[in-house]
């Protein structure tokens, strides 16, 4: 059997032997004089330079520079220095990357020889032992690959959070992005930083509100009122979408099977929609509709309206209601996914000692009250501190958060606008037996002038009879569309009662001075509280712009210098949410199952047995073939153009013959198209 020695470069080290690592010189180079080409290509150049400068720059200058002298040995070493260091690094990684392949090629066709060419009772009894496609390495592979991908992007997220928290030091300001990282953010609903009340200076409160929807749950949530039936429904939709995806699928392999184009992003969505009539229909009263394929008319009617507590009255083990909701139980549907999240979030903040003295599990509700400290009274508790709210919404729920959130906002409208028409009153009763006070008093005084004067002349109508628009508080509210009513933001409305605060303040300083009569007293105090209570109001969530799903809700207390219950919470809900949620997941990139460049016929190597596989009469061995394609490819001398318009011409010229001539004794038909579709991709 021939052999071919091929310099192993790659492990030796040697500044002069060829394609050495380090090297200067490459085998590829078939030992030209390196220096005599780079001197003469390094000259050119610093003649050109020297030319360029001589007619660009005066002759005072050129004489000053020495253009003939020192100019030129400085641009000729700095060419020959860098260039020939830069250009001869390049050749020889180029090279020996190429012998590289080379050295892979050969490998791997041997290892092919080897699998095509194994005794017929080594692959008989692998066959028979678990078959050819369960000595497959394809699936460790993906292991390796996914465990190295999983290192790579906790070692990334750890050095995100390290640029982070330097960057946060640096910069002494704590912002959402550091407490959020990039990946989560979408989820986020609420979030703000303001100053504690009773210690500004030196303590921060946060307010961070995620929004984990249904679709995006690793384990879905049901309310625990939920009916029996309402399960096994959703149960049921989640199987028939499984079905639809798989039918897609294999028309997808069948259209890149078959060479086709594959289908577009809409294409797939108008066949999924098609394919929803062939697994169920509307058809609610007729026990054949394919709504009841896979569970009977009769049972569904049987849990109707059952629910997660049976009267114990009415309740028999024998029943068919009892038995299907006890197999409901068994697999504990109705409370997998809202228990995994607890037990995800009290496991993370018990590992990073992040402890906690008060929890209160309301089951049946789904909510999770969990504070770190027992009183709730913020006189008596420490700066550094948090309290976590976890509760799933369904929209029946949100729906009626809603109604409540917009009745608050319309209460606050209603006492803000009662305290300014309480104060306008005492405004005008102050300008009793005075002339003029503000610029109102001034326009009145002269209104009668200027209607006479300017108005009338010209026929413009008087000031008073043009619609007042402009409240002079806020700007003018465009008209709502459907898109405003059913997703109501407040935020005209919260900043117009905010201003109105902050005018009455301003108004009852103006109007009293250093005076503190009653009135003054009374106003004030009413004053203040509506700015408490509407702080309050504003820093909470507003469920029009929720949906359906998670709700975690956490208020932390940090110390502005310190910020280790900050810090620390980060990274516990960056774990949470990292082990709850599914996360943003764009179709468009998830629905690639494979590709045309991905698909190939020896990606899966197998055991075969056949008498195709045998090699014919006359036929040479797999080694001599591959010393022969060897011997056939140009080589590296051979300029590059010439190699590559020879080399398609020349294949089509044999493939051609080869077709064309008779079949001889060698010729084998049962051999020559397996082995002859492998050589001719793996050809140099």
């Amino acid at each position: 059997m021939g052999s071919l020695d091929l310099p192993q470069s790659p492990n030796v080290f040697h500044p002069e032997k060829p394609s050495a690592v380090g090297s200067r010189n490459s085998l590829a180079q078939d030992y030209r004089d390196q220096q005599k080409e780079v001197n003469q290509l390094i000259e050119e150049e610093t003649n050109k330079v020297l030319h360029h400068l001589s007619t660009k720059l005066p002759k005072d200058v050129l004489e000053r520079l020495d253009v003939m002298g020192g100019l030129k040995e400085k641009l000729y070493n700095y060419f020959n220095q860098n260039y020939q260091n830069m250009f001869n690094r390049y050749m020889v990684t180029a090279e020996d990357e190429m012998l590289k392949k080379v050295r892979g090629f050969i490998d791997r066709e041997e290892m092919k020889v080897l699998n095509r060419y194994t005794p017929k009772e080594i692959a008989t009894l692998l066959d028979e032992v678990g078959g050819a496609d369960k000595f497959n390495t394809g699936e460790i592979e993906k292991s390796i690959v996914n465990m190295y991908g999983h290192l790579q992007g906790h070692v990334q997220r750890g050095i995100n959070d390290l640029e982070t928290l330097t960057n946060s030091l640096l910069r002494q300001k704590t912002d959402v992005g550091a407490f959020v990282r990039g990946e989560n953010a979408y989820s986020i609903v609420k979030c703000a930083f303001k100053d504690n009340i009773i210690k500004p200076k030196t303590v921060t409160d946060v307010k961070l509100s995620v929004n984990i929807l249904d679709t995006e749950l690793i384990s879905p949530i049901f309310q625990y009122q939920a009916t029996v039936e309402y399960l096994i429904k959703d149960l049921l939709s989640g199987h028939l979408m499984n079905l639809i995806d798989k039918e897609i699928e294999v028309l997808k392999d069948e259209l890149i099977d078959e060479g086709k184009e594959e289908m577009t992003d809409s294409e797939i969505i108008f066949k999924k929609m098609g394919k929803v009539l062939d697994v169920t229909d509307d058809d609610v009263e007729n026990p054949e509709s394919k709504r009841y394929s896979v569970v009977s008319k009769e049972l569904m009617e049987r849990i109707a309206n059952l629910r997660a507590e049976i009267d114990p009255e009415t309740f028999d083990q024998l029943n068919v209601r009892e038995n299907i909701k006890h197999i409901i139980d068994i697999e504990n549907i109705r409370n997998r996914g809202f228990n995994t999240a607890i037990n995800s979030l009290t496991s993370i903040l018990d590992t990073s000692k992040m402890g906690y003295q008060y929890i209160e599990n309301l089951k049946n509700a789904r909510e999770l009250l969990l504070r770190e400290y027992d009183d709730t009274n913020v006189a008596n508790l420490p700066d550094e501190r948090y309290q976590i709210r976890l509760r799933y919404y369904d929209n029946a729920q949100l729906l009626e958060e809603r109604k409540a959130y917009e009745v608050m906002v319309r209460s606050f409208e209603t006492e803000v606008e009662h305290l300014w028409d309480v104060l306008q009153t005492q405004y005008d009763k102050s300008k009793f037996m005075v002339r003029i006070t503000d610029f109102g008093d001034l326009a009145k005084l002269y209104e009668k002038h200027i209607q006479k004067k300017y108005k009338m002349p010209k026929g413009e109508p008087a000031y008073k009879d043009i619609a007042k628009v402009w409240d002079e508080i806020s700007f003018v509210n465009a008209a709502e569309t459907d898109v405003e009513k059913m997703n109501r933001t407040f935020v005209y409305e919260k900043d117009k009662m905010r201003k109105k605060l902050v005018i009455m303040r301003e108004r009852l300083k103006k109007m009293y001075d250093y005076q503190y009569p009653v009135e003054r007293r009374v106003m004030e105090e009413r004053l203040a509280f509506l700015e408490a209570e509407f702080n309050k109001f504003d820093y909470l969530i507003n469920p029009f712009h929720m949906q359906p799903g998670l709700l975690l809700d956490v208020d932390i207390t940090s110390i502005k210098r310190k910020k280790a219950t900050l810090d620390g919470m980060a990274n516990v809900l960056n774990e949470f949410l990292h082990g709850v949620s599914k996360g943003f997941m764009d179709q468009a990139f998830a629905s690639f199952s494979r590709r045309r460049s991905t698909v190939r016929a020896d990606i899966a190597q197998t055991f075969g047995s056949g008498e195709e596989d045998e090699p014919a009469a006359g036929t040479p061995s797999g080694r001599a073939q591959f010393l022969d394609v060897l011997n056939e490819t140009p080589s590296l001398e051979a300029p590059a153009a010439e190699t590559v318009s020879r080399t398609p011409a020349a294949t089509r010229g044999r493939r051609g013959t080869a077709k064309t001539k008779k079949a001889g004794a060698v010729d084998s038909t049962a051999s020559k198209g397996r082995r002859g579709r492998k050589s001719g991709v793996r050809t140099l």
